[in-house]
């Protein structure tokens, strides 16, 4: 006898396409309520670069699962493009105004997303949270229209291979992080010509180091590229660097000045000594100053300091990231041409037993290279030299400098030197020019080198 079993695999797959399409889709309500909290809570000058380094993820309206969200976020984004305040306050009216708020949560969900937020400063964080679920609802989207119309059985073949290949495309075009293709030397062709007939015309490629002849050798300090100062203890190398800030800074390029050797005082006193051609001593030094300097001091404030686009960052801590922070938010703030790190020896990166100090070093020099490139801007990161004179750890920071200059004052060691008072820039590292040896003149009483022609 045989026994008849019902066929019931039909009814399994269509539980199983149900399931599918019925379950909840995926969405992190948490991550969305302490980024929306994150634009509101940090929106005043004190927390702006939280503000600015979360919506630079990318974040759009369109990525979160809760409507209200979106509506809050495009509140948040219009009022700071209209260089309103955020605030509950001011976000609560403006939806009100919109006609927006109930939709919003009202007032009260507007509270309850600023205390979800743990910290600002991980705003970015929690927007990339945010973001990854968004890309994964998206995928699903996009499988379900392919699911939905071969299970349709409408078209032939190739329109579903269209299909597919349509939304494969749009999943991994939208993938976050994904780079574009590079460009082709046709595009990069007119870009080129602009370039070279600007150096053929003889207009400044890059900003000023301060110095006729080291400017013709290297073509000044160009974005994207990192230029390396090394010099023993006491030979100028922190005076080298704070010349060329203020002369690139004069020009009115932005410049940042890291200074994790110096205070912020000695670095305006180093300043104004060689702007005010003040000797540095009788500012260091009670009653130094006759009446006659107080006025040169009085009168670069409003000559210089008030009109130089120049910042002085002496950070807390000492950490590669906390300079590339600081940098990002001038970047934000009216630009970045020039980024001064005194000097690379001083910058801790996390280290563990198994890497060495040159390891640790050489991953300040590649970051610093990466930030170049980053901000568009140019990096003069000076470096400590052995007493052989040899640049510690070199081999690393060479190879991530386009320009590299050693500071040698043949006088250092020998007072009587017929060559007193003179400095030597070599030159070792040169990708825009040849090698070679520029001497200046050093004027340490006020704190500065000068063309020889100036002395």
């Amino acid at each position: 006898m045989s026994t008849s079993i019902p066929v019931q695999h039909h009814e399994d797959e269509a539980a199983g396409r149900s399931a599918v399409f019925t379950r909840v889709p995926p969405h992190d309500l948490s991550a969305e309520q302490a980024v929306v909290g994150t634009l509101i809570s940090a929106g005043g000058p004190a927390g702006g670069r939280y503000v600015a380094e979360t919506l630079e993820t990318g974040i759009r309206p369109e990525d979160y699962y809760r409507p209200a969200h979106a509506l809050i976020h495009r509140a948040v984004c219009d009022l700071r493009q209209a260089g309103e305040p955020v605030d509950v306050v001011t976000v609560t009216d403006e939806l009100t105004r919109r006609g927006e708020l109930a939709r919003a949560g009202g007032a009260v969900y507007l509270h309850t997303c600023v205390q979800a937020v743990p910290t600002a400063a991980n705003g970015p964080y929690y927007a990339e949270i945010v973001r990854a679920k968004a890309y994964r609802r998206a995928v699903i989207e996009s499988a379900q229209r392919v699911l939905e119309y071969a299970y349709s059985e409408a078209g032939g073949e190739d329109e579903i291979r269209g299909l597919v290949e349509r939304q494969l495309t749009e999943i991994v075009a939208g993938t976050p992080g994904l780079p574009g293709a590079p460009p082709a030397v046709g595009d990069l062709y007119l870009d080129f010509v602009a370039d070279l007939e600007d150096i053929q015309d003889g207009k400044e490629i890059g900003l000023t180091y301060g110095f006729a002849d080291l400017d013709t050798i290297t073509s000044g300090m160009r974005p994207g590229n990192v230029t390396v100062v090394g010099a023993a203890s006491g030979v100028g190398k922190s005076t080298f660097a704070l010349n060329a800030a203020v002369a690139a800074a004069k020009t009115g390029a932005p410049v940042m000045f890291s200074s994790l050797e110096m205070s912020a005082t000695e670095l305006m006193q180093k300043i104004v000594a060689a702007e005010g051609q003040l000797a540095l001593h009788h500012l260091t030094h009670q009653g130094g100053l006759t009446e006659q300097g107080w006025e040169t001091v009085r009168r670069l404030g409003p000559n210089l300091f008030q009109r130089l686009p120049l910042r002085v960052y002496r950070p807390e801590g000492a950490s590669l990231g906390d300079i590339a922070g600081a940098a990002r938010a001038c970047v934000r703030d009216g630009g970045l041409a020039l980024l001064v790190v005194d000097y690379l020896q001083l910058v801790e990166v996390e280290q563990s037993r198994n890497i060495t100090r040159e390891q640790a070093v050489a991953s300040v020099s590649r970051g610093l290279k990466n930030l170049s490139v980053e901000l568009d801007c140019h990096v003069l990161a000076l470096s400590q030299l052995n007493d052989d004179g040899m640049m510690r750890e070199s081999r690393a920071i060479k190879n991530d400098a386009s320009i590299v200059i050693k500071v040698e004052r043949p006088d250092a060691d020998e007072p009587e030197s017929p060559r007193a008072g003179e400095v030597d820039l070599v030159i070792e590292k040169n990708r825009f020019g040849p090698t070679a040896r520029v001497t200046v003149a050093a004027q340490l009483h006020y704190s500065r080198f000068v063309d020889m022609n100036q002395t």
